[in-house]
């Protein structure tokens, strides 16, 4: 029979010596875990005590509790009667939703760390969002101030962020008419995978932020649309999650961040690899260290201080400063080369390796020489060095310096697109197959 455990009793085990938590209803001693946990001790020992459902859960994929913790680390279940109303109700729908076998899609949610909910915050009618402007204004009415800091945040002035959409208003179309333009066909290839139209799904981490079906929501929407999603290596769901229930043709990428503990990347590499549905692996490179995204670290909070375990294990020290974005680059590998890291790779998964980051001609020409399948100009979103030249930029500079490398590999570009119209002068400007927003 489970033990019931009354809340004041754990809130007496709250240090060092004898540490509780209580994550979705059930109560755990982490005392053991304590000198094991990768952000450290104190972190967790600032949810001693306490309920850590609401700050743990939108930012830990299901089943990093069994995955974690020493065995017999579970004592028993709380009490309900001994938790404070506010507290209870605010967890409901996260337990509801923290199954490790299926991904629930629930339409609201109570939790305030994802999403702030109130009677009169309704979601708006889609039919009404007529462009992403209408989006932007609607979530940051709709998410909680953490979440929409994390999102928004770029890196030190934004002028990168804000440069990547206005160097698409700086380039103006050449119209030529007289051309039958009565079937017009969207769609593309990429890297020989079918999609409706020039588009992919970019790798923005931590989609449970924003609604509790995550990443997997996002997969059901690109099956519908007929577009390609790449899978981020900090989904706040695991790779195994996000493709349940996927169609048998569906295509992911997954990107990739290097660990410096090398041996989570080759383990993730190889779940990977056993996974048919993803065809591409993704490396990402434009940020080889976390950006200093303001409006992120300003929203910090005893959540965003967590050292996040994302779905791919990421672990590593948590500053004290910074926001969820800095804290989700903990444990991330600053040491890549060409010489070193792609010759690894390949060893690694026989999947085509795709270069996300480049930002130079001369960097495109590198990649075409080591053999790579494709690049992704990207700066990051602006979020991580700021002042480093948009992707519309870089591709101009390729079209100058080295058009022969557009033979041979596929060029994408990430970052800025607002418009239907930013993606066709990306298509018209070189990129081939695939452009993300």
């Amino acid at each position: 029979m489970v033990r019931l455990i009354d809340a004041k009793e754990v809130a007496r085990h709250n240090t060092r010596e004898s540490c509780w938590v209580i994550l979705y209803g059930k109560v755990y001693d982490v005392t053991r875990f304590l000198s094991d946990h990768p952000g450290g001790s104190s972190i967790i020992l600032k949810l001693a005590g306490r309920d850590a459902t609401a700050e743990y859960d939108p930012v830990h994929p299901p089943g990093t509790l069994e995955t974690s913790l020493p065995a017999g680390s579970f004592i028993g279940d709380v009490n309900p009667d001994t938790i404070p109303e506010a507290t209870k109700s605010h967890n409901n729908m996260l337990m509801a939703t923290s199954s490790t076998t299926t991904t629930t899609i629930p339409t609201t949610t109570t939790n305030t760390n994802a999403m702030t909910t109130t009677k009169d915050k309704t979601p708006p009618d889609l039919d009404t969002l007529l462009n992403f402007e209408d989006f932007e204004s609607h979530a940051e009415r709709m998410l909680s101030h953490k979440a929409w800091a994390y999102y928004f945040s770029a890196a030190d002035d934004l002028h990168s962020k804000q440069l990547n959409t206005a160097a698409y208003r700086a380039i103006l179309f050449r119209p030529r008419v007289f051309i039958d333009v009565t079937l017009c066909d969207t769609s593309r290839t990429i890297l020989g995978h079918a999609s409706s139209l020039p588009l992919f799904v970019c790798p923005a981490a931590m989609a449970r932020l924003a609604h509790p079906s995550g990443e997997h929501g996002i997969a059901q929407a690109a099956a519908r649309t007929g577009i390609i999603q790449m899978i981020s290596n900090n989904a706040s769901l695991s790779p195994e999650q996000i493709l349940e229930g996927c169609l048998p043709d569906q295509t992911f990428a997954f990107q990739l961040y290097v660990q410096k503990d090398i041996s989570k990347s080759e383990a993730m590499l190889q779940r990977i690899n056993s996974l048919r549905n993803i065809k591409i692996l993704v490396l990402t490179l434009d940020a080889p260290t976390p950006g200093k995204r303001e409006l992120d670290e300003r929203a910090k909070n005893i959540g965003s201080e967590l050292p996040l375990v994302p779905s791919v294990g990421i672990s590593g020290p948590a500053k004290s400063s910074g926001g969820i974005g800095k804290a989700m680059f903990a444990g991330t590998s600053p040491s890549l080369t060409w010489r070193d890291t792609l010759p690894w790779l390949r060893k690694h998964t026989s999947l085509p390796i795709v270069l996300k980051g480049i930002q130079t001609h001369e960097d495109a020409m590198l990649a075409a020489e080591y053999g790579c399948a494709g690049i992704i100009l990207s700066n990051h979103g602006g979020r991580a060095l700021d002042t480093a030249p948009p992707a519309i930029h870089t591709l101009l500079e390729m079209r100058r310096f080295c058009p022969y490398v557009f033979d041979k590999l596929e060029v994408y570009v990430d970052g800025g697109i607002k418009r239907g119209s930013d993606v066709v002068k990306a298509v018209c400007l070189g990129a081939g197959q695939w452009e993300s927003r």
